[in-house]
């Protein structure tokens, strides 16, 4: 493609971060698409979860988008495949510039992939060709795990590694008339070149000048043999001309040192490339004397047949590893296809900004003599235009390449959560002490992982810490080993397998090709760690800070305390609501509602720097970790001092200081200032405003920067910033200290003096939790927020609380508890914002800036948080000097007030900040709505259009070129109230009065309610026909009602708890949600106080009433994007008829998110604002985390249309709704339906008190208890009055810009332009990107809206529906038994049946019986919504979540007659199986992987043996495990019993004793409960394991553990006199 046809694109295209493209860098526009620079461009994402269909990929191909027809539509999506965020450093920047730069968000966020991935290797090393075509064949087996473009024939990506097939270029070369190849001396590359014949000539004679000037001989180019008419239509656009290239290295003899020069060879065309004109279109798959790469942006099962070398059977080769990609982003790039270099990397690294940065800070201190002086020529090593997987590679290969082995590289870049180890702190000291050595020198590179890695002799595989990514592995009798995301990619007779295993978390296993050994985990690393006497270097040279005691007294006096906290920004809310509600309570205050008051950059009053700062979360492409079930793999650890260069091992660079958490008091800092090795040096932080506040504040942080740089040359390897000072000076303000520790930490990276040293902040400035996480994320390591530990003190010893704690009114806390108190709750406020994005461990969060900044300026941004993204612009350093001034100016004014003022940020004040949704704004809307007044609803609508800035669609206003026209002309408002749906308000948070009253009015309007989370009573199923004076009996609590009213939410949501969701529940939808995130609180799960869950709500939800019920973070069968592909399948597979929408909120990059999730088949994407609502949620939450919907609207249409997949998802948006103008602002950026939260619940009566998570709700709207609802004053009529209003108001400023419908300005940008508004604080504002435009849909919303479902194509069931014998068993109720072939690519196989048998039965009414036998490796979700009736018998193995949402019937899984393996050693069923499984039973022959049960309500299983995380969440049910388990069993359990065989006393620190009580089985009931369970699995399944149980029944029974948590205490299965009690309530107990 030329750069020509390329510009015209161009222009309609806005950058990333909001600045249009001009005509001066219009001729920098090279043609982006391969990265020259270091670490070339590879995939980003590799993570195993898809499923390949086999016969449907073409069928499904055409109902997408009948793009096929419509060739001349392409050429305006070819843009996605241009890469345009990188037009600004387009090449002419990078050449004469190596210097640092921080790496920049914008960049990482354009790259996201996931992926299928595996190796084979022969133990033999036996090359073969056999090896290729089974590499070739699991990759066919994977294609589900990838995605397709647009055209649905360009894939992400897939490759393949090798070792070199030295036979098949000896045949050629003699082809040629050249001699074979000297195998020892010649290095083989693989090279993507440009398409340009000229540019082609150019980038070969460079390459082999480079060659030349290195020493090394060229022999020859090859040009690789392709078949290019299989390639899709935007791959072929892109395709490089791929050559081979065969250089001879004469003067090396050892393999390592071959390798290191043809290293530092390639990095050196690198280099050159990023000056010349080829640059941007070179690309080294690889280069190298042992491997080969061939890969391309190709479909999997076309990888064979585009490449005809892998068609040819002289190519042989004793190892392979394969890898199929799945990008969000479609405009995938050859070069990003995997494997890299070095690795196959399925997963997602969530600090990748923090590793670039400081593997950047790290390029001047690594040395090594194995480069004998070259280090300079091989930077830099890393990239940000890369993608995380391209990065990770190039870390791994540098520490190879200098000498470490593959295992130890990985070990030391992705560490396993070692602490606390049960096996490894006994067995395997010396392992802890590698990990230990480690920890302060290198950040963990973390995320969910899947590594396959080879440098030729070994090849090798590890997971994450977390497990978060399926790794199962066998070996065959024929002494091959394989690794997959998946079984059943090989069709492998289980009698010929010796071996079935999966990885854990954490763990690894490799093979030496050369000894032909497999090593299991600990056997790898024992060796890696045994290879240096760590243990010694560790204990000699690691210092740790010891614990200083707290201060008993204040410091200062309370005058001079209210002068700091005034100068420094504090609020009454903040000491009332944040420090003294951390000190007394130990943990972070809760609120309810979302946050309605402006951005900061808006607001009129001034606010603290961090407020300007949003937390990022993690959203499909990997998934939150759970810091209150999960926080074994995490840890707040931090290591002080300089870190020494990583190349070199020696005792000296373990000379550290290591904190257990980041937060010091006074005494702490104290001794590190003492430490001799730290020779700390203190930097103040003021700056002067005496010559006026122009440029002072800059200039003051040029010289504090230059006074660190100073500090650290004199060998400083501790920085303290510090704003404390004996008298405060009024022309002194303090600089915010995260604007100077930001400085600082940037400042030092660029001057590559970063790793010298570390910063701590000594501060007034920090007392909340976000605002530690700032400063961190930001560069320092550790924080001493003095003031706030001096507030604490000075609460606990005022008179009120003195009195208040011997009144009984509050619990007593010492002054030492206090502030103890409150630096727990910053830690674990630090963990939840750390396991928001999904990140473990504080050393990788330290200086990964997960931040978003909105409203501050380009020139605040490049200073102190380069790399961050700022879209929207914002205040300059003078502006920001301004308000910190204001702040400042308090403490020295005489008539400030005696006490600290209340700004009202959190709860609405008169006087205070402005709050969108205000008692006037409800009396307003109540009396609009009750009356049926249109000049109230009027009134209303002039108090918003008079409201100050709140949000940034208030700075923008209509604008049309068109005649107005009559009202009559514009479409009714019926049809426009069908786009408006209302929020996902669960039943529980609201009472069942709101909820009903709600989903009735939509129902009326033809619009759509939300069940929310937590299931829905069957009864609101059927339309009313007894309603007399607006009565029914069938819903006695509700008024206003008519015949024929349903209140049934045609939304049914399923959330990451699975609360209420049955087959029945998902068969009876219109529409299925899936919750990835919540607007007020995304990254976090949801809570339900125990005093709100009511024994309604608890049959409901299939709990205990009075217990707590909490949702998990992560919904913990999506991990990945394609995991919610496979959920999005699951879902249309139980209801075909149902759309599925994917709940997402704003924050940058959702645009890449979006594109994933409709290429994983979603009919619906649903983008949420930061500003939504809800019950209960930590302040900080609520606050400090998510987006604007507009930009987050903006940026996934945008990325949609340029990918050519916005014709096939709905568009949905909400987020403080209120009125028509939202409505049409939400239509112009491009949003098809909108959804409206609180404003709903106003209509209904709502007074807005804020206190829902008290249950105390004055008008019963969001409260259980029966006396309040009783004053529930809503009917559904009010809220139909509401949003006939709204439409109403749309259609009149329909009129009034000349359109007839709002069909014809969905998307229209051009109808909208900024308003002219002046804020207070700046008027740098740039709002371009939400005015910008890429182009429209081919298709007009209403056609959107009205296309099919999206099917799953052809799949098992139907065939098996289509049956007349099964057909007729379901219709009449009789028996009918089946046997059937499955594969892996049968995906939720019974899941369509029971849908069918649900929608028909319900979930218990099903009198007859389907037996269905399955021989083979079946898809994930085998078994997934089962009802009773239906058994399911699976001879062979399965994949990830069997069982899922299971509500009755029995599942049987058990390997094949004769295995040659061991069955209770092999592990034959994935993780997450049973996953919110509401009923029915399971027995497995063998063992199941990780987080096993998790979430179980009410369902039986004996399996034998678990991975870590079993029985999690479980509420009811009963688990059977007759073998070992890993970690953290029963972490949340609060109901059901767990009997877990423990023949070799390990259970015990496994157990996570939280919440269960650990027994052995007395009670006689459990004994027999027990022993029947083992009787059924061995009468099902054979087990020989179960029947030696039995057959030894009175040795094993006293091995058995009983987990029973509180909930079961009193029941007759754990207790053993519970004859005692009378029977009465003893069935109260087990209800």
């Amino acid at each position: 493609m030329s750069l020509h046809s390329a510009s015209h694109v161009v222009q309609s295209v806005k950058l990333f971060a909001g600045n249009p493209i001009n005509d001066s860098c219009k001729k920098d526009l090279v043609f982006v698409d391969f990265v020259g620079l270091c670490a070339g461009k590879i995939s980003k994402k590799s993570s195993g979860g898809g499923r390949r269909r086999v016969g449907s990929v073409n069928s499904r191909r055409n109902h997408f988008l009948g793009l096929a027809a419509s060739n001349k539509n392409w050429a305006s999506s070819i843009q996605s495949v241009l890469d345009l965020e990188r037009v600004t450093n387009a090449s002419t920047k990078q050449s004469s510039d190596l210097k640092p730069k921080a790496a920049n968000l914008a960049d990482i966020l354009a790259e996201k992939g996931e992926c299928g991935v595996g190796f084979i290797a022969n133990l033999d090393n036996k090359a073969s060709y056999g090896i290729v075509q089974d590499a070739l064949k699991a990759l066919g087996c994977m294609e589900h795990r990838g995605g397709c473009g647009a055209d649905n024939d360009s894939g992400d990506g897939s490759g393949i590694m090798t070792s070199i097939p030295w036979d098949l270029f000896n045949k050629w070369a003699h082809e040629q008339g050249m001699g074979s190849f000297d195998q020892l001396h010649t290095g083989v590359g693989m090279v993507f070149l440009p398409k340009d014949d000229d540019l082609m000539k150019q980038a070969q004679q460079a390459i082999l000048d480079i060659f030349k000037q290195e020493g090394l001989e060229v022999l020859g180019w090859r040009p690789v043999p392709v078949d290019a008419s299989v390639v899709g239509f935007y791959a072929k656009e892109t395709m490089p001309n791929i050559q081979q290239v065969f250089v001879q290295i004469s003067k090396e003899e050892n393999i390592d040192d071959i390798e290191r020069e043809l290293y530092i060879c390639r990095k050196l065309i690198e280099r050159a490339a990023t000056s010349a004109a080829w640059g941007n279109d070179v690309y080294f798959c690889s280069l190298s004397n042992q491997t080969i790469v061939y890969k391309g942006m190709l479909r999997s099962e076309i990888l064979g047949r585009f490449y005809f070398d892998l068609q040819n059977d002289v190519y042989k080769t004793p190892f392979a590893i394969y890898h199929r990609r799945y990008s969000t982003n479609t405009s995938p790039r050859w070069p990003l296809a995997q494997p890299m270099r070095f690795l196959g990397h399925n997963g997602e690294i969530n600090t990748i900004q923090g590793n670039l940065n400081w593997m950047q800070s790290r390029e001047t201190s690594l040395k090594s003599p194995v480069w004998r002086g070259r280090e300079n020529e091989i930077r830099p090593f890393g990239n940000s235009k890369a993608s995380d997987s391209a990065n990770l590679d190039s870390a791994a290969e540098l520490l190879i390449r200098s000498g470490r082995n593959p295992e130890e590289a990985l070990m030391l870049l992705v560490p396993e959560a070692y602490k606390n180890h049960p096996t490894l702190m006994i067995k395997y000291p010396e392992v802890v002490d590698f990990y230990d050595y480690y920890k302060g020198q290198m950040e963990p590179w973390d995320g969910p992982a899947l590594l396959l890695f080879s440098d030729g002799k070994t090849v090798g595989a590890c997971l994450d810490r977390n497990g978060l990514r399926p790794a199962r592995y066998w070996r065959t009798i024929d002494n091959v080993v394989y690794v997959a995301s998946e079984v059943g990619v090989l069709p492998i007779e289980d009698s010929k397998v010796v071996m079935k295993g999966r990885l854990g978390p954490g763990m690894m296993i490799t093979v030496d090709l050369s000894s032909g050994q497999v090593f299991e985990n600990t056997e790898v690393k024992k060796r890696v760690a045994q290879l240096n006497p760590y243990g010694k270097w560790v204990s000699e040279n690691l210092r740790s800070l010891k614990a200083v005691n707290f201060l008993s007294s204040t410091v200062m006096d309370n005058e001079t305390i209210l002068k700091r906290q005034q100068a420094y920004g504090y609020s009454s809310e903040d000491v009332q609501m944040v420090i003294e509600s951390m000190a007394s309570q130990g943990k972070e205050p809760t609120f309810c509602m979302g946050d309605d008051i402006p951005l900061a950059v808006l607001s009129r009053r001034p606010h603290m720097l961090y407020d300007y700062f949003k937390q990022r979360f993690a959203q499909v492409t990997n998934p939150a970790i759970d810091p209150l079930r999960e926080g074994l793999v995490m840890s707040l650890e931090v290591n002080l001092g300089k870190r020494g260069n990583i190349l070199e091992v020696g005792p000296e660079n373990v000379s550290q200081v290591i904190l257990s958490n980041p937060v010091l008091n006074e005494g702490e800092l104290e001794s590190l200032l003492k430490d001799p090795f730290l020779k700390a040096q203190i930097l103040p932080t003021f700056f002067s405003i005496r010559k006026g506040i122009e440029g002072s504040l800059e200039k003051r942080l040029y010289k504090l920067c230059e006074a660190a740089d100073e500090a650290v040359r004199n060998g400083a390897q501790l920085l303290v910033l510090s704003d404390r000072s004996d008298e405060l000076d009024a022309t002194k303000p303090a600089i915010p200290i995260l604007l100077a520790v930001g400085a600082v930490h940037q400042h030092l990276i660029q001057n590559g003096l970063r790793m010298q040293t570390s910063i701590v902040a000594d501060t007034a400035q920090c007392f909340s939790t976000h605002q530690f996480a700032c400063l961190i994320g930001y560069g320092a390591s550790a924080i001493c927020p003095y003031l706030a530990l001096e507030t604490c003190r000075q609460w606990r010893l005022s008179t009120k609380t003195v009195n208040l704690m011997r009144n009984g009114k509050m619990p007593t806390v010492t002054i030492e508890q206090a502030q103890k108190n409150f630096c727990k709750s910053v830690r674990s406020g630090l963990m939840k914002i750390l396991s928001k994005m999904g990140i473990s461990l504080l050393s990788s969060y330290c200086g990964a800036q997960i931040f978003e900044i909105y409203g501050l300026g380009k020139d605040i941004v490049d200073l102190a948080f380069c790399g961050s993204v700022s879209s929207i612009g914002g205040l300059t350093l003078d502006e920001l000097a301004r308000e910190t001034l204001s702040f400042w100016v308090k403490a020295f004014s005489e008539d400030t007030a005696k006490r600290l003022e209340n700004f009202g940020f959190i709860q609405f004040r008169p006087g205070g900040e402005y709050h969108g949704n205000n008692p006037e704004m409800s009396k307003l809307l109540h009396k609009a709505v009750r009356q049926k007044s249109e000049t109230a609803y009027l009134v209303y609508q002039q108090h918003l259009a008079n409201r100050p800035v709140n949000v940034l669609r208030d700075l923008i206003e209509f604008t049309s070129d068109r005649a107005p026209i009559p009202v009559g002309r514009v479409e009714p408002a019926l049809s426009i109230v069908k786009r408006f749906c209302t929020g996902g308000m669960s039943l529980g948070a609201i009472s069942r009065e709101t909820h009903e009253a709600i989903a009735i009015a939509m129902n009326r309007l033809g619009g759509k309610s939300n069940s929310g989370e937590g299931g829905e009573d069957p009864i609101r199923w059927s339309p009313l026909t007894d309603v007399v004076d607006g009565y029914s009996p069938t819903l006695p609590h509700l008024k206003g009602l008519q015949n024929g009213d349903t209140a049934t939410s045609a939304i049914k949501q399923v959330a990451s708890g699975r609360f209420g969701v049955t087959p029945t529940f998902l068969a009876n939808a219109d529409q299925l949600e899936i919750k990835i995130a919540q607007g007020a609180k995304p990254g976090e799960g949801g809570q339900l106080p125990g005093k709100k869950v009511s024994a309604y709500i608890a049959r409901l939800r299939n709990s205990k009433p009075g217990v707590p019920l909490i949702s998990p973070p992560p919904h913990h069968d999506i991990y990945s994007i394609e995991d919610l592909a496979q959920l999005i399948y699951d879902l249309h597979q139980v209801n075909p008829r149902a759309k599925v929408s994917v709940k997402l909120v704003a924050e940058a990059g959702i645009g890449t998110v979006a594109s994933g999730v409709a290429k994983g088949n979603a009919d619906i994407i649903q983008i949420s604002g930061h500003d939504g609502g809800t019950g209960a949620s930590p302040v900080s939450s609520i606050k400090h985390a998510g987006g604007p919907w507009e930009l987050g609207l903006t940026e996934s249409h945008q990325t949609l249309i340029s990918n050519g997949l916005r014709e096939r998802v709905i568009l949905r948006v909400d987020g403080g709704f209120k009125s028509g103008f939202d409505v049409l602002m939400a239509a112009a950026m491009g949003a098809d339906e909108y959804g409206f939260g609180s404003v709903a619940m106003i209509a209904t009566g709502c007074v807005m008190a804020r206190i829902c998570h008290t249950n105390n709700c004055p008008v019963g709207v969001a409260s259980q208890r029966e006396e309040l609802r009783a004053r529930f004053p809503g009917v559904p009529g009010d809220l139909v009055n509401y949003f006939l209003y709204v439409a109403e108001e749309v259609r009149g400023m329909l009129a009034q810009l000349g359109y007839e419908k709002l069909d014809d300005v969905i998307g229209h940008t051009e109808l909208l332009k900024p308003r002219d508004v002046s804020l207070m604080k700046t008027q740098h504002l740039d709002l371009s990107y939400i005015l910008s435009n890429v182009g429209l849909p081919k298709w007009s919303s209403t056609v959107i809206r009205n296309q099919e479902v999206h099917s799953n194509g052809p799949v098992l069931d139907d065939t098996l529906l289509s049956d007349p014998e099964v057909a007729n068993a379901i219709d009449n109720e009789t028996v009918v038994n089946k046997s059937v072939k499955i594969y892996n690519v049968d995906r939720a196989v019974c899941g369509r049946i029971a849908g069918t048998i649900a929608k028909k039965y319900g979930d218990t009414g099903f009198a007859g019986q389907v037996n269905l036998t399955f021989t083979g490796s079946a898809g994930q979700s085998f078994a997934c919504f089962l009802t009773p009736g239906m058994n399911i018998r699976l001879v062979g193995e399965a994949n990830d979540y069997v069982g899922k949402g299971m509500a009755g019937g029995e599942v049987v899984v058990t390997p094949e007659e004769n295995p040659g393996f061991a069955p209770e050693d092999a592990t034959i069923v994935g993780n997450t199986c049973l996953y919110g499984a509401t009923g029915g039973q399971l027995f497995v022959r063998g063992k199941a992987g990780e987080r096993f049960a998790v979430r179980n309500s009410l369902a039986e299983a004996v399996v034998e043996g678990a991975g870590d995380h079993s029985c999690e969440y479980m509420t009811g049910g009963c688990v059977v495990v007759l073998g070992k388990v890993g970690r953290n069993v029963a972490a949340g359990m609060t109901g059901g019993l767990a009997y877990i065989l423990d023949e070799d006393n390990t259970l015990i620190p496994k157990v996570n004793k939280e919440i269960v009580k650990i027994q052995r089985v007395v009670a006689p009931v459990g004994q027999m409960q027990l022993k029947n369970l083992i009787e059924a699995h061995v009468e099902k399944t054979g087990s020989s394991k179960g029947a030696e149980i039995l057959k030894e029944w009175d040795t094993y029974l006293p091995l058995f553990w009983q987990l029973v948590p509180p909930s079961e205490e009193d029941t007759p299965e754990a207790c053993a006199d519970y004859e005692e009690t009378t029977s009465g309530q003893i069935t109260l107990q087990s209800a």
